[in-house]
């Protein structure tokens, strides 16, 4: 018989593991509870905020002894902020717990068991982004508001100082904020569907240092080019202000319209000693020293010396392109047409003529590859979170290249995609994680599978 358990009870449990996003897990009355910012270990009174039959949720009330690897926060919105998830423990311990997702991941969604490689530690896990997007909102004395959204919510949680972010962010926003304060700009309301200013996006190149500035807002106001002055005089490193027109009421940030209010909308940068140019939309990752890591295991794994790569979802271009000094040639596919242009001005850019870029689906890539009569050597794949199209991957290894290389920011997904492709005729080789997201649940992982008649 399940006992009765109600909300706002409290039980005393101890954390005995975390979950892929990064909840301690223990066991009350027989069922599994979930409760955040936990520690493997930390025996609790756990308040009750949701009890399902066999599962629940709860929060902690109070810390009866504490893990041992647990450590004093060092950001006064952990906790409130969604963005973080283990600032309360030890690095060695964070470490610890994301080899565990991509094993977990790959040997009971994948159904897998190849050799699982060290993870790869952030040696500076602080302040290691080079882009920020920053949702606006209003106070409850209706005061315009900047920082990150709350967990499972977009109640907007201020934040002057971000340990993940570089410093002059929080100063470019404090700057921008104050401008739209003075000026009793309209800020956008997603309950309401009213409103203008949507979010402030900052990215900058880690090596040059160069910096654009992305205000996304509903429609355009007159007062933008005199703000995008005042930043750029202001800030000498932000080398162009951009407005971005989003016209729709979802959660998608950037719409399709950009002006360019000061300056260039493109930035430079280096990326494995290539030089490269990025969008405002385009995909880059966000820890540039940590990004090289993962594509040198990248291209360890993929062996380019005279090979055909195919670089699907290729964003500007980086992993190819840091492939293209070795491969014979690098063909790649991305859907979002400014990324594209992108990659094709960085192959022009580092002189590389043996790079060829085109704006597409990883369904119609496969066709693109097929057309040019040369089977590939080896598939690059690099997919959003969602994962893989099961007929992308389907059309992919129709191609027979001799190696896949996934490169994925969601253990999970990437072992259902790899699970997909045995089956598909692959064999699944090894898998190491990269730690580009250090603070939070998130990690990356790069994955080899060869021909299983190879």
């Amino acid at each position: 018989m399940v006992t009765a358990m109600n909300k706002n009870e409290i039980y005393r449990a101890e954390i005995t593991s975390l979950t892929n996003e990064g909840m301690g897990v223990c066991r009350i009355n027989g069922r599994v509870f979930f409760v955040p910012f936990s520690a493997v270990g930390d025996v609790l009174d756990i308040k009750i905020l949701k009890a399902k039959k066999s599962y629940g949720y709860g929060k902690i009330e109070r810390i009866i002894t504490p893990s041992g690897d647990r450590k004093e926060s060092d950001c006064p919105a952990f906790g409130r902020c969604g963005g973080c998830s283990f600032r309360h423990i030890s690095y060695e311990a964070e470490l610890a717990a994301k080899e565990g997702f991509i094993k977990d991941a790959f040997t009971r969604i994948g159904k897998l068991s190849p050799q699982f490689l060290p993870i790869v530690k952030n040696e500076n896990p602080h302040r290691y982004r080079n882009k920020a997007q920053y949702p606006l909102g209003k106070d409850r004395d209706g005061q315009a508001v900047c920082g990150f959204y709350a967990p499972n919510s977009h109640r907007v949680v201020p934040c002057r100082d971000c340990m993940l972010q570089p410093e002059i962010f929080s100063e470019i926003v404090a700057f921008i904020m104050s401008f739209i304060r003075e000026n009793k700009l309209s800020i956008y309301s997603e309950a309401e569907h009213r409103g203008v200013l949507r979010h402030i996006c900052i990215r900058r190149g880690y090596y040059s240092g160069e910096i654009c500035v992305a205000i996304v807002a509903k429609r355009r106001i007159p007062e933008m080019r005199r703000l995008a002055k005042a930043v750029t005089e202001r800030f000498p490193a932000v080398k162009g202000v951009v407005l971005n027109i989003n016209r729709e009421d979802t959660n998608v940030i950037f719409g399709r319209e950009e002006i360019v209010l000061a300056g260039v909308k493109e930035i430079t940068d280096t990326m494995c000693k290539n030089t490269v140019k990025i969008s405002p939309g385009s995909f880059y990752q966000v820890n540039t020293p940590m990004a090289e890591k993962l594509y040198g295991i990248a291209k360890e794994f993929a062996r380019p010396e005279g090979k055909f790569i195919a670089d699907i979802y290729c964003g500007i271009g980086t992993i190819g392109l840091s492939m293209a000094k070795e491969a014979r040639k690098i063909v790649g596919v991305e859907i979002v047409e400014s990324a594209v242009e992108n990659a094709k001005e960085n192959a022009r850019l580092n002189g590389f003529d043996n790079a060829e870029f085109y704006c597409a689906d990883a369904d119609s890539g496969a066709e693109i590859l097929r057309s040019l009569k040369a089977k590939p050597d080896v598939i690059v794949l690099d997919p959003a979170r969602k994962g893989c199209d099961g007929k992308a991957l389907k059309e992919l290894a129709e191609l027979g290249a001799d190696r896949i290389v996934m490169i994925s920011c969601n253990p999970a997904t990437a072992a259902r995609d790899c699970g997909a492709l045995c089956e598909l005729g692959y064999r699944c080789e090894a898998v190491r994680g990269v730690d580009l997201f250090s603070g939070t649940y998130h990690v990356e992982c790069v994955v080899l599978l060869v021909k299983a008649n190879n």
